[in-house]
């Protein structure tokens, strides 16, 4: 029977030893893969979303992840570009880039349709519908160095949630959640709030991959019941499903005990228990109508380009007060291959004013500063697009340049890292990975990606695939 190893204490005059975790990674290499799985997957059934400490100190406690899918175009957004202007509708050579499967004829450089001006003490570039979002232009940190590998979009979506372009990994939440747990053990530790059509590449966007089960995210649903059988049948009691459940769980654990190392059926027992938890405290966490009518107009509920996102961003604000550790907010779709004008405009009053409510609610509360904010899409635009008669300008898919911002929780707000070339079709300054991104959010959890490791298939595997490096400029 494996015993928790002794090692030295802090303050003895020695190097502390690995932790529980750490001193298991380190038999992998001397360990038959087999039977150090089999440790891995004993340890995994104590509670696997107890809260633990990181690998340094954490800047955030929490994510929201705000996920504009489709690809919003940073030169109509916060990445200015004047010598579009000068060049609007000359012919574009197209030179050796990758090109989108949209793509088609010849190319003209596209000017943006919107006015740009400078906000706040640090002189956020915004366009001109961000009206709600320029009033805490301070508190954001705009990076316009990310790039990314591929041009389409399930590759793409792949890449910026699970850090691998072809599916099949764990998405960034249920890293995270792996890796510290979770403080609120009635409510799932990764939750996702999705579109009534999910994006594309669908549910494994949020997957727990190879990772145990109790880590993938939980999707709530954008229409009707939130999650499917929250409410007992009529006549179901808590104490009857409390029976049911003790009976259910004697069984299982008298199977459990004769095939051991039956990762799976550990995870459905603790969903089902946490599932029971849920009925009892899901409905009033979900549960709007008691906010003042105040915070609701804060954040454009009852309004009807502002309602939908709205909710999702008060429910996030909900979420992260009851201890979840990752919420993922979706909007879509930001594919403007034409009237970008109209799409961007319309998408961008959907959710300017929730967002701008979101993070001027978290700063009243007190949580910003230990809450991460992240908006982002898969990847950026070009500066060109085909002509189809009139106004109806759009642009194609760009993994080369892409502008992200963050918030809150130890970001170097007030600040823009990275630039990208006159055009905005490559970054030519700050230029990182989404690997390197990656790597930053961890870092800004406490958690070292090298040492967030699981194996898996023979090898130790990683969020960042291989290894990333942090972009110091992100943080504080």
């Amino acid at each position: 029977m494996f015993t928790e190893p002794r090692f030295p204490r802090a303050g003895s005059g020695v190097l502390p030893g690995p932790n529980r975790r750490e001193f298991l990674y380190g038999l992998g290499t001397s360990l038959g893969s087999v039977a150090f799985t089999a440790l891995l997957a004993a340890e995994a059934k104590q509670n696997p979303l107890a809260p633990k400490p990181g690998h340094y100190p954490a800047r955030a406690k929490s994510v929201i992840f705000l996920m504009m899918e489709g690809g919003p175009s940073h030169i109509d957004t916060f990445d200015p570009k004047p010598k579009l202007a000068e060049l609007h509708l000359q012919e574009f050579v197209r030179e050796g880039r990758q090109k989108s499967a949209m793509e088609s004829g010849k190319r003209y450089y596209v000017r943006s349709p919107f006015k740009f001006a400078k906000h706040g003490r640090s002189g956020a570039d915004m366009a001109e519908n961000w009206t709600h979002l320029a009033k805490v232009a301070d508190d954001l940190c705009f990076f316009r160095g990310c790039t990314v590998d591929s041009v389409n979009h399930p590759t793409a979506m792949y890449q910026m949630n699970c850090g691998n372009r072809f599916g099949g990994d764990p998405g960034l939440g249920a890293w995270v959640t792996y890796g510290l747990g979770t403080v609120n053990q009635d409510l799932p530790g990764f939750i996702v709030l999705p579109e009534v059509s999910y994006p594309q590449g669908g549910a494994a966007n949020w997957s727990n991959g190879y990772l145990p089960a109790s880590f993938q995210g939980t999707p709530l649903r954008a229409k009707g019941s939130p999650i499917l059988d929250l409410t007992p049948p009529a006549g179901v009691t808590e104490a009857r499903q409390r029976k049911n459940l003790d009976l259910l769980a004697k069984l299982n654990t008298a199977h459990a005990a004769q095939h051991p190392g039956h990762d799976e059926l550990a995870a459905r027992m603790a969903n089902y228990e946490l599932a029971f938890r849920m009925q009892m405290q899901v409905p009033g966490v979900l549960d709007l109508s008691k906010e003042d009518a105040k915070t609701k107009a804060l954040y454009g509920l009852g309004q009807d380009a502002t309602d939908s996102f709205g909710r999702k961003c008060l429910l996030a604000r909900k979420l992260v007060e009851q201890g979840v550790r990752f919420i993922q907010l979706y909007n879509g779709t930001w594919d403007s291959h034409d009237y970008i004008e109209r799409a961007h405009g319309n998408l961008v009053r959907g959710v300017d004013q929730p967002i701008a409510a979101l993070i001027t609610d978290l700063k009243q509360r007190g949580l910003l500063d230990s809450t991460l904010l992240v908006w982002c899409g898969e990847f950026g635009r070009t500066p060109d697009n085909g002509v189809r008669g009139g106004t109806a300008y759009g642009r194609d898919h760009n993994p080369n340049a892409m502008t992200i911002w963050l918030a809150g929780g130890g970001c170097n707000a007030g600040h823009t890292i990275g630039a990208t070339d006159e055009l905005g079709m490559t970054a030519v300054e700050g230029k990182a990975h989404v690997r390197d991104f990656h790597v930053t959010l961890l870092r800004l959890l406490g958690l070292d990606d090298n040492r967030l490791t699981f194996y898996h298939a023979g090898r130790f595997k990683q969020l960042s695939q291989f290894g990333g490096t942090v972009i110091k400029p992100l943080l504080a």
